[in-house]
């Protein structure tokens, strides 16, 4: 069957910011796309994809804070936010091989992409995700992602951090990089922009008052804030 679907258009995305030994030395885990990648060729970045449509009925062994769930649907579909969420563990397992999750049967058969992640014994977790960042790519790319950074403390992974075997090919030279080091590789701009609001996040373990937000259309690019309300119609 032929593929008609229009690569270019908009689709939810979920991005992992993992951070380790935040409070002494932080390094965050990143990994380098391939050069043949449609997406970001040869850049590093955080493990993350699209949301998958069985991402929102996934069970969550728990969910997302409310101050999250907030400002994640603020100017976006109602009830995102646990699809979105299940999204991110699943792309973190898929890129990485790290669980974030608890021990627990699934109800049914799992889809085919939560397969693996089911198999290791272990339901979804997101209790531990905080939302920090969203930011839409520009128009005219080769895919455009609304997407949406939870930032995680690696203390939360229920696996060897330095365990990368089960992770699957997409992202090589997957490592720790010291956040101080880290703008020394090839990066995109908006994860320059995203690393500079999670080193001004490391000593506070709160979900973030207001979330930043870079949104690009095809008439401009704005900054704006999330705080978790629905816009008026003075805005």
């Amino acid at each position: 069957m032929t593929d008609t679907a229009d690569k270019t258009a908009l689709r939810d995305a979920a991005t992992v910011i993992v951070v380790r030994d935040g409070e002494v030395a932080p390094r965050v885990l990143m990994g380098q796309r391939g050069a043949k990648a449609a997406f970001m060729p040869n850049k590093f970045v955080f493990p993350g994809g699209a949301v998958d449509a069985e991402d929102a009925q996934i069970p969550l062994a728990a969910t997302l804070s409310t101050t999250c769930r907030t400002r994640l649907d603020e100017g976006a579909k109602a009830g995102i936010s646990n699809a979105l969420a299940a999204a991110a563990i699943r792309e973190l397992w898929e890129e990485t091989g790290q669980i974030l999750g608890r021990p627990g049967l699934w109800p049914g058969n799992p889809p085919p992409d939560w397969q693996g992640f089911a198999a290791t014994g272990h339901v979804p977790d997101a209790r531990a995700l905080q939302f920090v960042f969203r930011a839409i790519t520009p128009p005219g790319r080769p895919r455009r992602f609304d997407a949406r950074f939870f930032l995680l403390r690696a203390e939360a992974l229920i696996t060897d951090p330095d365990h990368f075997d089960d992770a699957c090919d997409e992202l090589s030279h997957l490592q720790w990089i010291p956040l101080e080091e880290v703008r020394h590789f090839d990066l995109p701009f908006i994860t320059e922009v995203v690393l500079a609001e999670v080193a001004a996040r490391l000593h506070d373990t709160n979900p973030p008052d207001s979330v930043p937000f870079f949104r690009n259309d095809d008439e401009e690019s704005l900054f704006l804030r999330l705080r978790g309300r629905a816009p008026s119609s003075a805005e």
